[in-house]
């Protein structure tokens, strides 16, 4: 039996938490499918109104409330992405309500437990992923309470955005910066949370504030990242440094689009500013990520090796083209997008489990 972290649980309740995670993955995909005509089989009608939280709420918050389990050590921990995958699945209910109480429930829990951690640890990294459980709990509360996607979407981009940037700020992988840049990232996560507000009561003001936020926390971040020098690498190190470049470019396209077009939600616009932050943006850094956060979830070595790129380059590709289609308004360039973008997920999840096989035999 593996070990575990004091007060932690071992593989035996780790990976039945991530296949729960991935079982909202495989639905937020085949509903992303069927938005773009793509004929998928989905277990319930009309849950393809759910893409959204199934991929932010059910993947990626039972994702992240795993990695945070996993870190502080306690088991009371695992009981986030227990609730965020169990709310994941209740979406296929007839009412979203059953998902949305456990998405309320992991996702408040989720910001007590790293206010509690902020608490104990005054940083940067603490205060900033305290922020983004926050806006998550925020907008989940919000969509319970009747609030349109329009309004609760800006909240759990809050929530990605900023967690990914505590993350960077965590691993101590970017720059020390000045007292001016210092004040400069405070007044962007402001600003960034400043839009997600005004988008309760105004939805295009919201989302143009919030564009420019984003626009203005990618360049800071590629200022500040130290993956403009290890970018230049050879190997994992470089690998690593081009996913996040890449990331951060499509965090400031998706952010120039909300301060155009963009901020009408529910338009083509929209939805290509979405997809460039979403998932040009979140999914470049889970590429880059992974060989770092898979070993210490599951305790299974991701070694490098060259096919990293494949499900990389399929990523941007895709994700070109959906904005592309997106702003031409062409819907078989939006399908073509569409399409490769469920490509570049699977190419991922297939490169990762090859890595973990190439890492055991190396063992063996």
């Amino acid at each position: 039996m593996s070990a575990a972290a004091p007060g932690g649980f071992g593989l035996a309740v780790r990976l039945p938490l991530l296949v729960l995670g991935f079982a909202s993955l495989v639905l937020g995909v085949g509903t992303g499918l069927a938005r773009v005509g793509i004929a998928f089989p989905l277990p319930a009608p009309g849950l393809a109104a759910w893409h959204g939280p199934l991929m932010v709420c059910g993947f990626f918050g039972t994702v992240i409330g795993l990695e945070r389990a996993v870190a502080l050590g306690a088991r009371w921990a695992y009981a986030v992405p227990l609730l965020a995958g169990a709310g994941g699945l209740a979406l296929n209910a007839a009412t979203p309500a059953p998902a949305q109480w456990l998405l309320v429930a992991a996702s408040v829990l989720l910001a007590v437990e790293s206010a509690a951690i902020c608490a104990r640890q005054r940083a940067w990294f603490t205060f900033t992923l305290a922020l983004g459980a926050a806006s998550w709990a925020v907008g989940n509360l919000a969509w319970l309470a009747g609030a349109s996607l329009a309004a609760v979407v800006p909240w759990w981009i809050a929530f990605l955005v900023l967690t990914i940037a505590g993350e960077r700020l965590e691993l101590a992988r970017l720059l020390p910066p000045s007292p001016s840049r210092k004040t400069l990232f405070a007044l962007v996560v402001a600003a960034l949370l400043g839009g997600a507000v005004l988008g309760v009561v105004h939805s295009e003001i919201g989302s143009r504030v919030l564009g420019a936020a984003l626009f203005a926390l990618a360049a800071w971040l590629g200022m500040q990242d130290i993956a403009r020098r290890t970018a230049r690498d050879p190997g994992l190190t470089g690998y690593i440094g081009r996913s996040l470049l890449s990331g951060y470019v499509w965090l400031a396209i998706g952010g120039a689009l909300l301060l155009g077009p963009g901020a009408a939600y529910g338009g083509f616009a929209w939805d290509a500013a979405a997809h460039a932050i979403l998932l040009g943006f979140v999914f470049s850094m889970v590429f880059g990520h992974a060989p770092v956060i898979v070993p210490a979830i599951a305790r299974a070595n991701v070694p490098y090796h060259w096919s990293f790129y494949v499900p990389l380059a399929l990523l941007h590709s895709s994700v070109a083209l959906r904005v592309a289609g997106d702003l031409a308004g062409s819907a078989a360039l939006r399908t073509g997008g569409g399409t490769f973008n469920a490509i570049a997920i699977l190419a991922f999840i297939v490169s990762t489990i090859a890595a973990i096989a190439r890492g055991k035999l190396a063992q063996a």
